[in-house]
Protein backbone atom coordinates (compact mmCIF):
# COMPACT_ATOMS: atom_id res chain seq x y z
CA UNK A 1 0.00 0.00 0.00
CA UNK A 2 1.43 3.15 -1.09
CA UNK A 3 0.38 6.51 0.53
CA UNK A 4 0.38 9.25 -2.21
CA UNK A 5 -0.31 13.58 -1.23
CA UNK A 6 -0.70 16.09 -3.62
CA UNK A 7 -1.28 19.72 -3.48
CA UNK A 8 -3.77 21.65 -5.49
CA UNK A 9 -1.99 25.37 -5.56
CA UNK A 10 -5.28 26.94 -7.43
CA UNK A 11 -7.41 25.94 -4.26
CA UNK A 12 -5.03 25.34 -1.50
CA UNK A 13 -6.17 22.06 -0.67
CA UNK A 14 -4.14 19.16 -0.34
CA UNK A 15 -5.81 15.19 -1.07
CA UNK A 16 -4.43 12.15 0.22
CA UNK A 17 -5.03 8.76 -0.59
CA UNK A 18 -3.81 4.97 -0.54
CA UNK A 19 -3.55 2.85 -3.29
CA UNK A 20 -3.21 -1.07 -3.09
CA UNK A 21 -0.81 -2.04 -5.64
CA UNK A 22 -2.24 -5.12 -7.15
CA UNK A 23 -0.77 -8.56 -6.13
CA UNK A 24 0.69 -10.87 -8.59
CA UNK A 25 -2.62 -13.33 -8.25
CA UNK A 26 -4.54 -10.96 -9.42
CA UNK A 27 -2.89 -9.67 -12.09
CA UNK A 28 -2.75 -13.34 -13.44
CA UNK A 29 -6.82 -13.20 -13.18
CA UNK A 30 -6.59 -10.47 -15.65
CA UNK A 31 -3.71 -12.51 -17.52
CA UNK A 32 -5.84 -15.46 -17.56
CA UNK A 33 -9.61 -13.96 -17.86
CA UNK A 34 -8.65 -12.15 -20.97
CA UNK A 35 -6.54 -15.29 -22.51
CA UNK A 36 -9.92 -17.02 -21.60
CA UNK A 37 -12.14 -15.24 -23.26
CA UNK A 38 -9.76 -15.03 -26.57
CA UNK A 39 -9.45 -18.33 -26.84
CA UNK A 40 -13.57 -18.75 -26.43
CA UNK A 41 -13.79 -16.25 -29.28
CA UNK A 42 -11.08 -17.73 -31.50
CA UNK A 43 -13.23 -20.98 -30.70
CA UNK A 44 -16.46 -19.72 -31.57
CA UNK A 45 -14.68 -18.58 -35.20
CA UNK A 46 -14.04 -21.83 -35.56
CA UNK A 47 -17.39 -23.44 -34.10
CA UNK A 48 -19.21 -21.33 -37.18
CA UNK A 49 -16.58 -21.78 -39.75
CA UNK A 50 -17.28 -26.03 -39.10
CA UNK A 51 -20.77 -25.38 -39.46
CA UNK A 52 -19.97 -23.15 -42.53
CA UNK A 53 -17.75 -26.33 -44.14
CA UNK A 54 -20.57 -28.92 -43.19
CA UNK A 55 -23.54 -26.87 -44.46
CA UNK A 56 -25.52 -27.21 -40.98
CA UNK A 57 -27.05 -24.19 -39.59
CA UNK A 58 -26.30 -22.30 -36.27
CA UNK A 59 -28.35 -22.48 -33.79
CA UNK A 60 -26.39 -21.64 -29.98
CA UNK A 61 -21.86 -22.25 -29.66
CA UNK A 62 -21.83 -25.38 -27.18
CA UNK A 63 -21.20 -25.59 -23.77
CA UNK A 64 -17.66 -25.18 -23.42
CA UNK A 65 -17.21 -21.80 -25.39
CA UNK A 66 -20.08 -20.36 -23.36
CA UNK A 67 -19.02 -21.45 -20.19
CA UNK A 68 -15.60 -20.34 -21.06
CA UNK A 69 -16.64 -16.81 -22.13
CA UNK A 70 -18.70 -16.95 -18.50
CA UNK A 71 -15.55 -17.84 -16.60
CA UNK A 72 -13.13 -15.52 -18.64
CA UNK A 73 -14.98 -12.79 -18.23
CA UNK A 74 -15.54 -13.29 -14.38
CA UNK A 75 -12.02 -13.93 -13.74
CA UNK A 76 -11.17 -10.88 -15.76
CA UNK A 77 -13.28 -8.61 -14.01
CA UNK A 78 -12.50 -9.73 -10.59
CA UNK A 79 -8.91 -8.69 -11.51
CA UNK A 80 -9.20 -5.44 -12.68
CA UNK A 81 -11.23 -4.55 -9.51
CA UNK A 82 -8.79 -5.89 -6.97
CA UNK A 83 -6.04 -4.63 -9.36
CA UNK A 84 -7.03 -1.12 -9.48
CA UNK A 85 -7.58 -0.37 -5.39
CA UNK A 86 -9.71 1.63 -3.71
CA UNK A 87 -12.61 3.15 -5.16
CA UNK A 88 -13.50 6.96 -4.41
CA UNK A 89 -16.65 7.79 -2.72
CA UNK A 90 -19.76 8.92 -4.94
CA UNK A 91 -21.19 11.00 -2.53
CA UNK A 92 -19.96 14.71 -3.93
CA UNK A 93 -19.66 15.52 -0.42
CA UNK A 94 -16.79 13.64 0.82
CA UNK A 95 -14.79 15.67 -2.44
CA UNK A 96 -16.31 19.23 -0.98
CA UNK A 97 -15.93 19.04 3.08
CA UNK A 98 -12.34 21.16 2.75
CA UNK A 99 -13.54 23.96 0.16
CA UNK A 100 -14.77 27.22 1.01
CA UNK A 101 -17.94 28.59 -1.10
CA UNK A 102 -15.33 30.98 -2.57
CA UNK A 103 -13.07 27.77 -4.46
CA UNK A 104 -16.47 25.85 -4.99
CA UNK A 105 -17.76 28.76 -7.13
CA UNK A 106 -14.57 29.97 -9.08
CA UNK A 107 -14.55 27.84 -12.42
CA UNK A 108 -12.78 29.23 -15.49
CA UNK A 109 -15.14 28.09 -17.72
CA UNK A 110 -18.05 30.40 -16.92
CA UNK A 111 -15.47 33.64 -18.04
CA UNK A 112 -16.53 34.10 -21.54
CA UNK A 113 -14.12 37.14 -23.11
CA UNK A 114 -15.67 36.37 -26.59
CA UNK A 115 -18.43 38.15 -27.18
CA UNK A 116 -20.46 41.08 -28.46
CA UNK A 117 -19.45 43.80 -26.35
CA UNK A 118 -16.14 43.77 -28.45
CA UNK A 119 -18.06 44.88 -31.59
CA UNK A 120 -20.51 47.30 -29.33
CA UNK A 121 -17.71 49.18 -27.69
CA UNK A 122 -14.87 48.56 -30.14
CA UNK A 123 -11.92 51.18 -29.67
CA UNK A 124 -11.18 52.01 -33.51
CA UNK A 125 -14.90 53.04 -33.64
CA UNK A 126 -14.62 55.45 -30.53
CA UNK A 127 -10.76 56.95 -31.63
CA UNK A 128 -11.82 59.84 -33.25
CA UNK A 129 -14.50 60.85 -30.62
Amino acid sequence: MITISRHEPSTGLTSTRRVHMGHSVDKFFVTFGLLALLHAAFSAAQHRAYLRLNEQEFTTLPLDILLQTVIGLMLACLGIVRVVGQFREIRAIADMENRTWDTITMHSSFCGFNHRGKKLFDEAKYADG
